[in-house]
Parts: structure tokens; sequence; C-alpha cells
């Protein structure tokens, strides 16, 4: 399955990814069902308040992924301490705009 992860801008300057990739290619944690995955685009949510989330979702799916993932650092508040206010209303949108089709995944390798 191709994927397309979308991250909290805020951690960028602190976290690389790479467990986000880690646990992609070996299939485990949020990808225990899936098995290994491939992705195809790693973005940021465009900054707060995330209205960019979307549109790139959208992007991405146009581009190939099957699936839509929102890294841990979104929902769980790794590594910042902070869980980002906005996320129910990114997933919403992302869910919105991209309909019943696309599956959204909501963490990587923090389980919320």
């Amino acid at each position: 399955m191709k994927v397309g992860i979308i991250r909290c801008q805020l951690t960028e300057d602190m976290c690389p990814g790479s467990t986000d990739f880690k646990v992609a290619n070996e299939g485990t944690m949020a990808f225990e069902k899936t098995g290994p995955v491939e992705i195809i685009r790693f973005r940021s949510c465009g900054g707060c308040s995330g209205k960019k989330a979307a549109t790139r979702a959208k992007m991405m799916v146009d581009r190939g992924a099957e699936a839509i993932v929102f890294a841990s650092c979104m929902k769980s508040s790794n590594p910042i301490g902070y869980p980002c206010p906005h996320f129910a209303a990114i997933k919403g949108g992302a869910e919105k705009k991209l309909g019943p089709d696309t599956k959204i995944i909501d963490w990587t390798h923090r389980k919320p």
C-alpha cells in the first residue's frame, strides 16, 4: 500500500520522522494490519491551524496514495508535549475532502 504521511509543522525542527519511516517499512505499530507500506509523500500540516492539511491529503491521493496517515505528533503530543488542538478539525476536513474510499490512519508509532 502507498501512503502519504502528514505531520505537525511545529515538530519538524526536532523530529526527522525516522520512526514514522521505520514502522512503515517494517509494517509495525499502526501498520500491523496493512503490513509494510511505501511512503510516497511526507508533508507537514502547513502550520497552525492546519488548514492546508486536507488539500495536501487530496493532492497525495491524486498522486497515488491509497491511504493518508497522520503522524503520531499530531494527536499524541510527541515530541513537544503538546497535542494539536486542531487535530479533530484537521482529520474531519481530510475525511470530508477525501470521502469514504480513502483509508485514514490517525497515528504512526505512538498510540494515542
